[in-house]
């Protein structure tokens, strides 16, 4: 390539990377003040968002200047091995051009409106931060030119998001809906490490989003039909769950406990959509496999059908809008499949500046409202309903019985399963477990090379017992930080096993995953001995909100859960990536046990964090937060 071009290319580039840091940089810069100091952070946020719509609209001039040509640039490479390759990779297109300007001009609307929404709110301060790093994560998203960057900007979305919904961490309900909204994405979650995993087992290497039709001729040329069909459908259902389409899309309302201004940004306008960001970014891989079509048209059509009847017949305003949202995305979904992408982009852009603009009035409407009602209140006249309306009426009010659907045949089987394990509550089993498993972790580092063949069942055994201790966990009532002790163990069996699956293994791999798992369970440990000498009782049975005393240590515990489960701020992150290249394509139960484990102790770690820190708190000195938002 000229040096002119290239020079261009790697201009174009850097613009990018400054798109993401520019709300990074914002939100260290806000850490710094104090939540009564609201004219700084307001003005750090407003000078942020500013130059993000400069530089979404300098680029889009740029791009279209330049002959709308793809730019594909590689920042750096965080880590690199023989048969692993994790790279920082944007990429910038048509559809990355609408997204980051509806993106761009939405976060400023909303900024702007939560500068005098949340003027002397207690958290202030905490839901700029917030914003600040989902615009980050959105940006990353959008821009992301592999899956390992994009996963990146996925994991910190879906972490604001369950701040967001958690915001009144002093009432039960937002910490109840927060963890049902998390419940769902880490099963978006799990579905891209495997799309990953086989992907890498496909190519044998790592690729970016402009390799996805060589990706797609080599499965075709590979003759192994099944290959395709995981990897195609482990993108599908991420998009299915982060869209809230059928049957997952109950979490979209319940979702909405946290401020409005937050509602409109996440779940009425961006965050909703990268489902259709994802579909339409692995367009190329599955555009020719008409079952893929065929189920992508039905999830769309399901969810519109549905989701309009609810909407019709919920009483809130709230409800009303996210599940018109939906429906709108299921619509989309359609259109995806049917290859009419520019039409996608423009019915994504009006829909989201629709339902933004629709949340942030509705308190004023529904002001309004009531005020009407009581001046000019008029009896309704009843009519005679048909039978068929009826149903439909009664469908769409329980909301098509999706959360007890999903509840009864999703989550409790796997609480049940837990709750069985309860002798692991005697400390003698969990001290025994822990040396067990690092005895296991030094024998299958060790192991000598004959000694593959010996132990073809150890892999699977140790994944099993790694998966029972992360569903004890999950369904525990009792002491937190025993809980919290086999999640770290857990973790041991799980290195353990991909030890003796693999013939050898780097020790700066190991090191990546074990010192990020270590590091946060200490972290983690510190904060639960602190509350337990404040309080005796820190059982898992009930919640405590000892945020209201304890605010740095909760926060402190929140970065020791998202540490354990490998969010993208220890290496674990790049370690859990590395470690699933170590599972043969071959080895479904094995994989689908590590993918069960690590979706678990997301859950568990968060579950832990929520009945210890968040809710009302236990004793009758602090004030009774209402319910609900």
């Amino acid at each position: 390539m000229p040096q002119g071009p290239l020079q261009k290319m790697n201009s174009m580039g850097q613009l990018l990377v400054l798109a993401v840091l520019v709300p990074l940089l914002a939100f260290f810069a806000t850490l710094l003040w104090q939540n009564k100091n609201e004219r700084p952070i307001a003005w750090i946020v407003r000078i942020a968002k500013v130059v993000n719509i400069g530089l979404a609209v300098l680029f889009a001039a740029w791009w279209i200047l330049d002959g709308l040509k793809a730019v594909d640039y590689q920042l750096l490479t965080l880590y690199k091995s023989d048969h692993f390759v994790f790279a920082l990779h944007f990429y910038y297109d048509e559809i990355t051009a609408v997204f980051s300007l509806t993106g761009a001009v939405l976060f400023f609307l909303v900024a702007t409106f939560s500068k005098y929404y949340m003027h002397r709110d207690q958290g202030f301060k905490r839901f700029f931060n917030t914003i600040l790093l989902f615009s980050t994560a959105y940006n990353l998203i959008i821009l992301s030119g592999n899956f390992e960057t994009l996963f990146i900007g996925w994991e910190i979305k879906g972490i604001c998001s369950f701040l967001l919904i958690a915001f009144y961490r002093d009432r039960y309900l937002p910490a109840k809906n927060a963890f049902k909204a998390v419940s769902n994405y880490r099963i978006s979650d799990v579905s891209l490490m495997l799309a990953m995993w086989m992907m890498h087992h496909l190519m044998n290497q790592n690729i970016s989003f402009p390799q996805l039709g060589l990706a797609k001729e080599t499965a075709l040329a590979t003759a192994s039909p099944f290959m395709s069909v995981f990897i195609v459908c482990m993108m599908i259902l991420p998009a299915v769950v982060k869209s809230a389409q059928f049957p997952f899309t109950t979490w979209l309302p319940r979702a909405l406990e946290g401020p409005t201004s937050s509602s409109a940004i996440f779940y009425g306008s961006l965050s909703v959509h990268i489902g259709v960001f994802l579909l339409l970014r692995t367009h190329p891989f599955w555009e020719d496999m008409l079952w893929a079509k065929i189920l992508i048209i039905v999830i769309g059509a399901l969810t519109a059908i549905t989701a309009t009847v609810i909407a019709r017949v919920q009483p809130t305003v709230k409800t009303q809008i996210a599940y018109s949202s939906a429906a709108q995305i299921g619509l989309m979904f359609i259109e995806i499949a049917l290859g009419f992408h520019w039409l996608v982009l423009l019915h994504f852009a009006g829909n989201a500046f629709l339902r933004t603009y629709q949340l942030l009035v509705s308190p004023s409407v529904l002001n309004y409202l009531v005020h009407h009602q009581i001046f000019h209140y008029t009896a309704p006249v009843h009519k005679a309903v048909s039978r068929w309306k009826a149903t439909l009426y009664v469908l769409g009010i329980k909301e098509w019985n999706l959360d007890t659907l999903l509840y009864r045949y999703g989550w409790k089987p796997f609480k049940t399963l837990g709750a069985v394990f309860g002798f692991l509550q005697n400390k003698v089993f969990a001290n025994t477990l822990a040396i067990m498993g690092v005895f296991l972790l030094i024998a299958g580092y060790n192991k000598p090379d004959s000694f593959q063949s010996q132990v073809s069942g150890m892999p699977m055994l140790l994944m099993s017992v790694a998966l029972v201790l992360f569903l004890y966990s999950f369904s525990s009532r009792g002491r937190a930080i025993t809980a919290w002790w086999y999640l770290l163990t857990g973790h041991i069996f799980i290195l353990a096993a991909v030890l003796f699956n693999a013939p050898h293994i780097y020790f700066s791999e190991l090191f990546f995953y074990a010192s990020g798992v270590l590091i946060a369970f200490l972290l983690g440990y510190y904060c639960l001995l602190k509350i337990e000498r404040i309080d005796q009782d820190i059982s898992l049975s009930r919640f405590h909100g000892y945020v209201y005393e304890q605010e740095n240590t909760g926060f402190l515990f929140l970065l020791a859960a998202m540490g354990m489960l490998g969010f993208p701020i220890t290496a674990a992150f790049i370690g859990i990536d590395v470690l699933f290249t170590y599972i043969h394509s071959d080895q479904y139960v094995l994989i689908a046990m590590l993918g069960l484990s690590l979706f678990f102790v997301e859950l568990a770690a968060f579950r832990i964090l929520l009945r210890i820190f968040f809710g009302p708190h236990k004793k009758l000195y602090h004030p009774v937060a209402f319910r609900s938002t």
